[in-house]
């Protein structure tokens, strides 16, 4: 349990705190370790250049195939020299990077609590560790949710960084929970920046399920009602052969911020039709 912490009340995490509010769900959290470095915990407050979440959609309209492509790609990206490298450069020259899976209202899983990460063995360790972590799945599609959560690990990340990110990926709209809005504002409102990674492969068989939402609408969806914040972005992903390439270039991006670097894997205009996000946050969970 060192490396996994279960924030879901329904995988039986001992409740510690309840955050409740208009615009916050009630999320119950497990005991954790504040940060960790690979192998070491991080004294006091850890000063690095980012802080970074990586919120990673695990609802039930991601396949076992999907899942396997998404963490996958994850694992390569941290194993590339290009992350060691983009984090080298940076003022203090590391980060801190927790993994999240989410699903619905209820469920948000850590895979990996905060690490900082400063050196290429660094990223290597983390990458490993998420290899070796069994895929999570739950029930419902709730962003917000995800986003609350985040909200709270930031908290209570006993980290200080000029800058934090979170990341979400994810294969379609919120359709569980509370409406996305009022903790994105609550999340803008103290700085952080919110990027998109919305995913909508290409089916590589009928039982796959891949493709559930045409990328245009869902880059949309996310362009519109879930990024936010300084240079804030979305890289839109359709085929599962450059998800890991993507991903990478996407945490080049947001370690580096080098806006001139950065290369799209699946390039989408951003124009399409107008989003209702409070809509959207209605539908029935899936």
């Amino acid at each position: 349990m060192d490396y996994l912490v279960r924030i879901a009340t329904s995988m039986g995490a001992r409740p510690l705190r309840r955050l409740a509010g208009a615009c916050l769900l009630t999320l119950f959290f497990a005991v954790a370790p504040q940060a960790h470095s690979t192998g070491r915990l991080a004294g006091g407050l850890a000063e690095v250049d980012l802080q970074l979440i990586l919120a990673v959609d695990v609802s039930p309209s991601m396949s076992r195939v999907e899942q396997r492509v998404q963490r996958d790609g994850y694992v390569g990206a941290f194993r590339h020299a290009d992350i060691a490298s983009a984090i080298k450069a940076g003022e203090r020259g590391r980060i801190a990077v927790l993994y999240l899976e989410w699903a619905g209202p209820s469920q948000q899983t850590v895979i990996a609590p905060w690490t900082i990460v400063e050196s290429r063995e660094d990223a290597l360790t983390l990458a490993d560790r998420l290899a070796a972590l069994s895929l999570t799945e739950g029930r419902g599609t709730s962003i917000s949710g995800a986003l609350s959560a985040a909200n709270y690990l930031f908290a209570k990340s006993g980290l200080r960084s000029p800058r934090r990110v979170i990341d979400v990926s994810g294969d379609g709209p919120n359709n569980a929970g509370a409406l996305v809005d009022p903790i994105r504002q609550v999340l803008l409102a103290k700085g952080v920046t919110i990027n998109g990674l919305p995913i909508a492969l290409s089916p590589i068989g009928a039982a796959d399920g891949f493709a559930r939402y045409d990328l245009s609408n869902l880059q949309s969806y996310f362009d519109r009602c879930v990024i936010g914040g300084p240079d804030a972005f979305t890289i839109g992903v359709t085929d599962a052969a450059m998800f890991a390439t993507a991903v990478r270039r996407k945490l080049v991006r947001e370690i580096s911020m080098n806006m001139d670097q950065v290369i799209y894997a699946s390039y989408t205009e951003r124009s399409g039709p107008t989003v209702d996000c409070n809509m959207i946050g209605q539908l029935p969970g899936r």
